[in-house]
């Protein structure tokens, strides 16, 4: 009987091979051992050998083609076999049968899940970002029971770039609940269940697959040890259970201090809200909410002792979905674009003194980062080849300039990116930057503020941070670490005198950018920026 031989994976990472020599032809006896060909992998070219004995029958793959691995490469078998079903593709012709019998014995299950009583919406987890592969849910604003109109928020969902409110498009009655508070789940996972009140959707529940209904045994002890918590906090206690707050509040909470359980919600189903929080005045709760810091304070020292000295000990705190997104995109950058890094140094002597006279007209104040934002989007003008981005079939050229700013924010890194920057002055930059990084602190930025940008700028010179380089920021072919303005000596004229330096490094993406291009790209943002008058011509 003829054996078909296909495409082997000779490496870990071979996904096609060329076949670079045959050393038999069709009609050759072959015989166990024998070498059939060299194949050319993505590490080296290799001698393949036969595990079979017989006649070669057929080569499927001529020299110098490329085929992906388990494509047929050749056939062997008996001398004059006819081999005319194996060609056609029908290389198991027994498992037919089998296959439609499995499919029959299945139907009715399938059909079980697929009917849908009158009325009934089945709601699964979106897809809010063109990149969001899972979501969190962060907060239920609904319980199972309430009445639900269209346009009401059901939920806070967490996805990889931000905590964004998820509203009903249904009217009805919230019949299940899927996916917990706390949860997470992959995209198209069942969500919840609206309908008419009182109708039985468990035949829904059970059909539909929910990933997350392992976690679902977790919950119970979840929620049992946040209302300790609260009752311990010496908050309002009576209440009894969780304190229903949005992201913002709760931030806004704890940057004042204020105890959100002594916040009276005004918000939906006394959710509390933005503006419970700034309109807050303690009173008599005062006492309580002052007692927490001393109590915080003097508890500390205790809870450095429950680890003896010399003892190894770790605390597991679960990735958010925005650190997942983080480390599969960058790594994939990291492994997939050869970088190589350019650093140069700024006299940043003229920035300053323009700095300080645009900033003394009023309500106008620009930034550093402004300027070398600013910066980018006019050399990117002139050296177009770093303003790309790489494909397997063609390099693309982006015919307009979007700078991505990266912002640290608590969870992580976002980009929010400014449209057009070359066509923006310097204070329109400023404002733009400002109110982006606001509200990417708050999570409150949209997925379309988070893409699209063609070139990257990340500044790290607040921090102190002299130089540094950075991870592209894919599909962009370049991203710029800027560093601190440092006061040193510097030679002028001859003269060694006090001057002000700030480095920069351009991390470039080699498939793209040529060293000599990356260069050429420094010279002329040192230009601008050591003249920053030539940027306002």
């Amino acid at each position: 009987m003829a054996t078909v031989i296909n495409m082997p994976r000779l490496s870990d990472t071979m996904e096609e091979g060329v076949v670079a020599k045959w050393l038999v032809k069709k009609g050759d006896k072959i015989s166990e051992g024998d070498i059939l060909a060299e194949i050319e992998t993505d590490k080296a070219t290799m001698e393949f050998e036969s595990f079979y004995e017989g006649t070669l029958l057929h080569v499927g793959i001529e020299e110098g083609e490329t085929a992906p691995v388990d494509q047929l490469l050749a056939i062997i078998g008996e001398e004059n076999e006819d081999i005319s079903d194996l060609l056609n593709g029908n290389t198991t012709p027994n498992a037919e049968p089998v296959k439609e019998e499995k499919v029959e014995e299945s139907a009715p299950a399938s059909n079980q899940v697929t009917t849908i009583p009158d009325g009934v919406e089945i709601i699964t987890m979106p897809r809010l970002s063109d990149t969001m592969e899972e979501g969190t849910v962060a907060t239920w604003l609904k319980k199972v029971g309430d009445t639900v109109e269209e346009g009401d928020i059901l939920a806070e969902i967490e996805t990889d770039k931000a905590t964004m409110e998820f509203e009903s498009f249904y009217n009805g009655t919230l019949l299940h609940i899927g996916i917990e508070e706390g949860q997470t789940a992959p995209v198209d996972v069942l969500l919840a269940i609206i309908g008419p009140a009182g109708t039985d959707v468990s035949g829904l529940k059970d059909g539909v697959p929910a990933t997350a209904t392992v976690a679902k045994d977790t919950a119970p002890a979840k929620e049992e040890k946040i209302e300790t918590t609260v009752a311990n906090s010496g908050g309002s206690a009576s209440s009894g259970g969780r304190i229903f707050a949005s992201p913002l509040a709760k931030k806004i909470a704890a940057d004042k201090g204020i105890d959100l359980s002594l916040v009276k919600g005004t918000g939906e189903n006394g959710r509390v809200v933005k503006k419970d929080v700034e309109s807050f005045t303690p009173s008599s709760a005062a006492g309580i909410s002052t007692s927490q810091p001393a109590k915080e304070t003097t508890s500390a020292p205790v809870a450095q002792t429950f680890t003896p000295a010399g003892e190894e000990s770790f605390e597991e705190v679960k990735n958010s979905q925005m650190r997942k997104a983080i480390a599969k995109s960058l790594s994939a950058s990291k492994f997939n674009a050869p970088h190589y890094y350019l650093t140069i140094e700024v006299n940043m002597g003229n920035a300053m003194a323009s700095r300080k006279k645009i900033n003394e007209l009023p309500d106008i104040k620009v930034s550093f980062n402004d300027m070398v934002v600013k910066a980018c989007a006019m050399a990117l003008r002139k050296h177009p080849q770093v303003n790309t981005q790489w494909t397997d079939v063609a390099t693309r050229y982006a015919k307009h300039i979007s700078v991505g700013v990266a912002v640290a924010v608590p969870d992580g890194l976002v980009v929010p990116v400014l449209p057009f920057t070359d066509h923006m002055s310097l204070t329109q930059i400023g404002a733009k930057v400002k109110d982006l990084a606001g509200r990417a602190r708050n999570k409150k930025l949209t997925p379309q503020e988070m893409s699209g940008s063609t070139f990257t700028v990340s500044n790290l010179g607040m921090f102190g941070i002299q130089e540094f380089t950075s991870i592209i920021n894919q599909p962009n072919s370049s991203i710029l670490s800027v560093g601190a303005i440092v006061e040193k000596p510097v030679v002028k004229d001859g003269q060694i005198v006090v001057g002000n330096t700030m480095k920069v490094t351009l991390a470039c993406d080699h498939r793209t950018v040529d060293g000599a291009t990356g260069a050429q790209f420094l010279q002329t943002l040192k230009q601008y920026l050591e003249n920053p008058v030539t940027m306002l011509a």
